[in-house]
């Protein structure tokens, strides 16, 4: 034993390393951590949650704010749910709310379409990520992995942080990368 039990529970050295934050709900992550991942990225911004409906609702000047990132060439990429999938239908049947899936994707799509067209800005349909929301910025992700009947915001989340080749954040990238290339234009 090189590192005593103390400075192993104290010091992360195994693959928990690139877990910055774990968050019991995914709104307990304070919106100034989404405003900053969001302000602070330079190359990327992947919102690849089934609805992404809270986005508009939390952050202020979203459109505005991702306009300015796409003209300064910060790739941004929305990958949302086919409003009018079966897959999204069976999700609503199992969530039972009045603001449906199908709304809040449709929600989502308004915004992007009242952005106009945006060079550097796209939206693909997946139904296959409706159980797993990955918002990626530059190096950090957030993750949400949603359990059985709660809504998103309910579930847990976890704050990544990449830090090395095939870690947990490259992982989840790999799958939101896969989901993209199978994707089909919203």
């Amino acid at each position: 034993m090189l590192w005593p039990k103390a400075i192993r529970a104290a010091v992360k050295v195994g693959a928990d390393r690139e877990i910055v934050t774990a968050y019991p709900y995914r709104n307990a992550c304070p919106t100034s951590v989404w405003t900053q991942l969001i302000d602070s990225a330079e190359e990327t911004i992947t919102f690849a949650g089934y609805t992404n409906y809270f986005l508009w609702q939390e952050q202020p000047r979203l459109p505005d704010r991702l306009k300015i990132k796409a003209s300064a060439g910060c790739q941004i990429r929305f990958l949302v749910g086919d409003p009018d999938s079966d897959v999204t239908r069976r999700r609503e049947e199992v969530e039972g709310v009045p603001l449906t899936v199908g709304t809040r994707i449709r929600i989502t799509l308004d915004a992007l379409e009242r952005m106009g067209t945006v060079e550097g800005l796209e939206a693909r349909f997946s139904s296959e990520h409706i159980a797993l929301s990955v918002f990626s910025f530059d190096d950090e992700m957030l993750v949400t992995p949603h359990l059985s009947s709660l809504l998103g915001h309910e579930s847990p989340m976890l704050h990544l942080r990449r830090l090395g080749d095939d870690g947990l954040y490259d992982r989840f990238a790999g799958h939101v990368e896969a989901l993209w290339n199978n994707g089909r234009s919203a």
